[in-house]
């Protein structure tokens, strides 16, 4: 039987983006540059994934899009010359981006070279506005090393969130991996404001595809977009992440 209550005239909700963890794979290749000058217009909200040249960084950004081959993961460090962008898509709509920067503190390029890539870090994350939050991927094996330091120290002064990504979780055992993140929590603290007002770090493997979830859900918080879940940080789903005191 036909209901006989009138139909609603209230407005249907707006439709909203599923959880990024299911469309995160739709990012497509932006364009590249060599210098500020030569990147599109910030229109949306961008988050920069930066670390060492050796600190798995491109397949970082491959498994957490879901994608094998978004950024080339050489086994050659310092390959990433250029500064890539990557554009988030929901509904044919670019709704973010995010910025792969060229890898540092690789010894075997030449000083010019060094320069010009330091060049590029110092304008881009200095001066891009529509920059909202760093994604710093470091080897738990010796992370937050002295130029990832200067590296949060110099993004510090924007006053942006940051999460640092402990990668090749897999290389240690799990005591080993609480120490190491026991050790970076520790550096964290220390540093005070000094590397921003918010941050927070988390391990990963891109060997095993773990711990995609921490990440997923900062992405979405900088982007303003629905997360994964509403639960903290987590190490592996279970343990709490240490993170920054406020």
């Amino acid at each position: 039987m036909a209901s006989s209550e009138p139909p609603s005239s209230a407005s249907p909700p707006p439709a909203q983006p599923p959880d990024l963890d299911r469309w995160i794979a739709q990012v497509e290749f932006l364009q590249s540059g060599a210098k500020l000058s030569d990147l599109p217009p910030p229109t949306v909200p961008e988050i920069a994934i930066a670390g060492r040249s050796n600190a798995g960084k491109s397949t970082a950004l491959n498994v957490l899009c879901n994608r094998r081959r978004l950024a080339f993961a050489s086994k050659t460090p310092g390959r990433t010359r250029l500064i890539n962008l990557f554009s988030l898509i929901w509904r044919e709509q670019e709704v973010g981006r995010l910025v792969d920067l060229p890898g540092y503190g690789y010894a075997q390029v030449d000083l010019a070279t060094r320069r010009q890539w330091g060049e590029q870090l110092s304008r881009y994350l200095s001066k891009r506005s529509s920059l909202v939050g760093l994604i710093l991927v470091t080897d738990i094996r010796h992370a937050l090393g002295e130029l990832d330091q200067q590296m949060l120290e110099w993004f510090g002064l924007r006053e942006r969130p940051v999460h640092i990504l402990l990668t090749k979780s897999d290389k240690l055992a799990r005591q080993e991996q609480t120490k190491a993140v026991q050790k970076a929590h520790a550096q964290v603290l220390a540093a005070g404001r000094e590397w921003g007002p918010a941050v927070s770090l988390s391990l990963f493997s891109g060997l095993k595809k773990t711990g995609r979830e921490p990440v997923l859900e900062r992405i979405s918080d900088w982007l303003d977009l629905p997360g994964p879940g509403e639960a903290g940080d987590t190490l592996d789903g279970t343990t709490p992440l240490l993170a920054k005191e406020k």
